[in-house]
């Protein structure tokens, strides 16, 4: 047998077992590697089936292959107290990149809960998320559903967890940024230089 047939094997192998898991609902891990570290995140497509299914597929399309890490918002608890808020990261609305939006999956609907290391998706409306994610630093309630808040009380479409890298999560987290770019609230939160995702792959 050819070294390139074994390849081709082995990748159709890997792909059964992977499928076999989702079809048990099983989690599934995803490595994001970066020149800060790899980061291991686990999914939950038992939890939130539709938002799972959306990363894995720009993930087997390769589709974050090259794409940054280009934001990082932060907070502090205190003159004194740590440095919490997010990463985000994707397609940073490139269209070759970017797939049609998904449905909305709050996390009153998931259960899952925004808390120190979590995957979700970036959104404007609800069901308007495409490639856009992003890893929470510390706690974040504050991005869960809220159905007593007034207006948009959705949230945001939690889906995994980070189980390995969280190092490298908060090397990007405190990387520096530019004063000048981004708009609005977002104005100053711009990584620069952003930081490449050289691979982004099931394992």
């Amino acid at each position: 047998m050819t070294p390139n047939r074994r390849l081709f094997l082995s990748l159709i192998a890997g792909l059964a077992c992977a499928d076999a898991a989702w079809a048990q609902g099983l989690p599934v891990r995803v490595a994001i590697d970066t020149a800060a570290g790899t980061i291991l995140v686990e999914l939950f497509p038992d939890k939130a089936p539709v938002t799972c299914a959306n990363f894995l597929r720009y993930v087997d399309e390769k589709r974050f292959n090259g794409a940054v890490f280009y934001r990082t918002m932060r907070m502090t608890m205190g003159p004194d107290g740590p440095a919490y808020g997010l990463i985000q990261g994707g397609t940073n609305g490139d269209p070759a990149r970017r797939r049609p939006p998904i449905a909305h999956e709050p996390t009153t609907q998931t259960g899952l809960r925004h808390v120190d290391g979590t995957i979700s998706m970036a959104r404007f409306a609800p069901g308007s998320a495409t490639g856009e994610f992003f890893i929470c630093v510390g706690e974040a309630s504050y991005l869960d559903a809220n159905p007593a808040l007034d207006g948009d009380n959705l949230g945001y479409a939690a889906f995994g967890q980070v189980v390995e890298g969280m190092g490298a999560v908060r090397a990007i987290h405190a990387m520096p940024t530019s004063p000048t770019a981004g708009e609005g609230v977002m104005k100053g939160q711009m990584l620069e230089p952003k930081v490449v995702m050289t691979a982004v792959r099931r394992v």
